[in-house]
């Protein structure tokens, strides 16, 4: 099946770039809302489900036990840009476990944001694991294996005990096979499995409503929703697409992964989305859950306003002229829109 597609980028009055992809939007109770594309495909959601990787870290108690703030956890969830409080929060992570830098296995690279990184240069230092865009993850990782009193060595193995939970996790989030689905390896050196993008956006409902969790698991879910929301910095960073929409629209949950994928979830509303753009382009990846989220009748007036200047891009060049923008395709935004007319009438 070939996706149609979702995100066109213009230039003096024509389509200059086009990017392919699917879409897929899930509620509470499992039920497809909105789909566009291949949903039934297998792709590697990569870092967008860092939220599920992080559920054993609040819901076998480690994180209260290693007395982690809702910031600390937010960092859990995040692929941040390395900038200093990122930095820091993961180094006192670590402190609390009685471990430091030298713990964490998953590899260095220069903060992404580009000010940290020219500061850390001007030092004459080079970036350490603390910088990796997932050393929160990490060391979340890290503190679900001390508290189980596991060695923590090797915690980035498909076969430690440490991703066989977080396996588990996954498949009961997604209501899908973990075991038997293609695993892959993440740039951050653990596991990454490629489930259909049908029951990502499962999952999310489910994180963001409960609805089908254990109690434990469901109040692991709110509170590390409540915790990304509360801290979007920690997500991400300065100018980072999570941060500004979801300090733009509090009550929206998102969460971008590498190669064009991003999921999110709209925690009053139980609902779950999950994107996949052909091209691992991440321009096309956040218009399309941004014009996800805005068709959704569930918002104020003001959120949904909000949301679709997320959904239109301007393209300024190094002179701040405007000379294009990115924006929904005329097919997604017809099939959003004919989606929400059908919720709207069904309401």
């Amino acid at each position: 099946m070939v996706n149609p597609v979702t995100v066109e980028v213009t230039r003096g009055g024509i389509v200059e770039s086009r990017h392919r992809g699917a879409l897929a939007i899930v509620d509470s109770r499992g039920r497809l809302v909105t789909g566009l594309g291949d949903i039934e495909a297998p792709i590697f959601p990569r870092s967008a489900i860092k939220a599920f990787q992080a559920l054993p870290l609040v819901e076998n108690g480690a994180a209260d036990a290693f007395g982690f703030t809702p910031a600390e956890i937010a960092l859990a969830c995040a692929s941040h840009g390395g900038e200093p409080v990122h930095v820091e929060t993961a180094r006192g992570m670590l402190a609390k476990l009685g471990l430091d830098e030298r713990a964490l296995e998953c590899g260095a690279h220069w903060p992404t944001w580009p000010k940290a990184a020219r500061d850390l240069a001007h030092e004459g230092l080079e970036p350490g694991a603390l910088h990796n865009n997932c050393s929160g993850k990490h060391a979340g990782m890290l503190a679900v294996a001390r508290h189980a009193g596991i060695a923590h060595r090797g915690y980035v193995r498909r076969d430690h005990a440490v991703q066989r939970g977080i396996a588990d996790v996954i498949a009961d989030m997604c209501g899908a096979a973990t075991h038997s689905a293609p695993c892959g390896t993440d740039g951050c050196s653990v596991p990454t499995w490629a489930l259909p993008l049908g029951a990502l956006a499962r999952g999310f409902a489910r994180l963001a409503s409960g609805e089908g969790l254990s109690p434990a698991r469901a109040e692991a879910a709110r509170r590390i929703v409540d915790a990304v929301r509360g801290n979007p910095f920690m997500v991400a960073g300065t100018r980072r697409f999570c941060t500004r929409l979801m300090e733009a629209v509090p009550r929206a949950f998102v969460k971008t992964g590498a190669e064009g994928v991003f999921c999110g979830a709209v925690p009053h509303a139980g609902l779950g989305i999950a994107v996949k753009c052909d091209d691992g382009a991440s321009r096309a990846a956040e218009v399309t859950m941004a014009a996800a989220l805005a068709s959704l009748p569930v918002w104020s007036d003001g959120e949904r306003r909000v949301l679709e200047s997320f959904a239109a891009v301007e393209l300024r060049n190094w002179n701040e002229i405007h000379v294009g923008d990115i924006r929904l395709s005329e097919e997604a935004a017809a099939l959003l829109k004919t989606a929400a007319e059908a919720r709207s009438d069904q309401a």
